[in-house]
């Protein structure tokens, strides 16, 4: 059961669902409406609506602007093996934001899914910076 939900704004939804479910292992919970998807992968539910799409999260707000894609916060997705990970995407088309960087408690890159919405990448190198070391 998912404990933690974010809400992407995308472009296309059936894209993403594609991106999300193939290349990263969500799986789909549901897609009532082709501005509408909800997805899952552990404890986190991904919310995706359409730009513009409505109503819900994706209608313009009172003053008429539009929600759209991409910015910079994220979620984090844990990896074993970075480099992997980056090569496999790769090759099947995925886009980097940057390349993998180390940081104090592991290394990271920024994927970004077919509407440009960041992916953090992590691959712990502390103990302590391990999702599992949370529970």
């Amino acid at each position: 059961m998912a404990t933690v939900s974010v809400r992407y704004i995308v472009n296309d939804v059936d894209e993403a669902i594609s991106f999300y479910c193939r290349q990263l292992g969500f799986s789909e919970v549901m897609h009532p409406a082709p501005t509408f998807a909800m997805l899952s992968l552990g404890d986190l539910r991904l919310v995706l609506s359409a730009a513009g799409g409505g109503p819900g999260g994706g209608q313009a707000m009172p003053d008429g602007t539009l929600p759209h894609p991409g910015g910079w916060n994220r979620f984090t997705i844990e990896v074993s093996d970075l480099t992997a990970t980056v090569e496999s995407l790769r090759a099947s088309g995925a886009h980097f934001r940057n390349n993998i960087v180390t940081g104090v408690g592991g290394r990271q890159t920024l994927l970004e899914d077919p509407s440009g919405n960041p992916i953090e990448l992590f691959e712990p190198i502390l103990p302590e910076a391990e999702l599992s070391s949370q529970d």
